[in-house]
């Protein structure tokens, strides 16, 4: 069982990234290789078509349950950062992590990448902007936090961020600056909990999602500078919730 949890991490735990069968077979986000036809690209990608807990979903809260806070340790990390084509990833260095003391379980922090508009919705709202951070433990089970951008102030962890976006598809930087050090996410840590899938081919299940209610801000230069890169719409649409509950 802890050989197929580490095979399943090496497949997907880079999520944003190209996976082995997404380098032969290309999808996107708009026309005949857009999100509802992902399922019919590769066999690979069944699950984007036929899977019963996908993600994303529209978040209303069936159940108000006082989840216990998120421990984000993060102490800032230099990035490597990469334009895989279809989002602009920030690979880290280990030493951070996600605490979730509901489930006793550390999970490290692997990636971030972003989509826009935002692939989550809140009692059908969307935002301008949306994070992932992508954590997984030592069975290589994921766990991702969520947080949406609205349009407003300019937000200084993107400054570091944009400030080394990579132009084309498949270049990388690198860069010294630290990002997602600690004070970097909202203030407080109330969030939506559900599970779910990957938003992007092969949409693999077993995701577990944490979407924090504390939105942060991006200035329309920052928005601007993101989707001029990798493109005006670079999320799937919100799934069916196939009787999942969504808790708070």
């Amino acid at each position: 069982m802890k050989l197929i949890s580490n095979i399943l991490f090496i497949a997907i735990a880079m999520l944003g990234s190209a996976s082995a069968s997404e380098k032969s077979v290309h999808w996107g986000y708009q026309g005949a290789e857009g999100p509802e036809h992902w399922g019919e690209l590769s066999p690979d990608f069944s699950l984007c078509a036929d899977g019963r807990n996908q993600s994303p979903v529209d978040l209303t809260a069936d159940f108000d349950l006082e989840l216990p806070e998120l421990l984000f340790q993060y102490h800032g990390t230099p990035v490597r950062e990469l334009n895989n084509g279809h989002t602009i990833m920030l690979q880290v260095r280990p030493g951070n992590y996600l605490e979730i003391p509901e489930l006793d379980q550390r999970f490290n922090f692997k990636q971030a990448h972003f989509h826009s508009p935002s692939e989550h919705t809140v009692d059908g709202r969307s935002f301008a902007m949306e994070v992932h951070l992508v954590h997984a433990n030592e069975d290589g089970e994921l766990a991702v936090v969520g947080i949406m951008f609205e349009e407003g102030a300019e937000d200084f962890m993107l400054n570091r961020i944009w400030s080394f976006m990579p132009e084309n598809e498949g270049e990388t930087t690198e860069s010294p600056l630290t990002v997602f050090e600690a004070g970097v996410l909202p203030p407080t840590r109330e969030y939506f909990r559900y599970n779910g899938s990957l938003t992007t081919p092969p949409c693999s299940e077993g995701v577990t999602w944490m979407i924090l209610k504390q939105h942060m801000t991006a200035s329309a230069d920052q928005i601007s500078r993101f989707q001029q890169r990798i493109g005006s719409l670079t999320n799937r649409p919100v799934q069916p919730h196939n009787a999942r509950l969504i808790l708070n």
